[in-house]
């Protein structure tokens, strides 16, 4: 397969992030964004979250990542929940220790290990457990959902490297090099 092709960013507003709404580590003056559209309970996601491990500080304040959530619920039954979980740790400015656990355990994200991550990461368990009961972030997940169908996502690690689709399909090294690319023609 050909190097991906990276352009300039495409004028999408699905693609601006937002600190609003989005999870963002890195300067909004770096010249690369990558938004990735994951889900905690996919093993191709994991696969890209220890690969991001290294390209992040690799390519340091040069490099924008925004982490959206597109949850299988077809073939992840607890993905959804756990990216509530992890809206919900944002909430109380934990959500990137939150994203931590959740990868790093995705085979246990049922309620109750949720709840023990809640706690690890140090949020108000009341306020944790409550904001879970009354499901106050299923709509913001449904939000990046409907953001990832906007643009055709269907499948999950799916990236995008400075507004342009990135397949890692074939390997997660075509992220790193279209990253790459796309910072020599910044």
């Amino acid at each position: 397969m050909a190097a991906p092709s990276v352009s300039s960013p495409q004028s999408d507003p699905f693609l601006e992030p937002d600190d609003a709404i989005d999870h963002i580590h890195g300067p909004a003056s770096a010249p690369v964004t990558v938004v990735e559209y994951g889900d905690f309970e996919c093993p191709s996601c994991f696969q890209a979250y220890t690969a991001l491990k290294v390209m992040l500080p690799h390519f340091g304040r040069q490099l924008r990542f925004v982490f959206r959530h597109f949850p299988l619920r077809e073939v992840h039954p607890h993905a959804e929940l756990a990216a509530e979980a992890a809206e919900a740790a944002g909430a109380q400015g934990k959500f990137w220790p939150m994203y931590e656990l959740l990868f790093t355990h995705q085979q246990h994200l049922k309620d109750k290990h949720l709840l023990d991550y809640a706690t690890q990461v140090g949020l108000d368990m009341a306020r944790y457990q409550n904001e879970m009961s009354d499901h106050v972030y299923l709509q913001r997940v449904q939000e990046h959902m409907q953001s990832g169908r906007h643009l055709g996502v269907r499948s999950t690690p799916a990236f995008y490297v400075n507004g342009v689709f990135c397949d890692v399909s074939f390997g997660l090294q075509h992220l790193h090099e279209a990253v790459d690319k796309a910072l020599q023609s910044s």
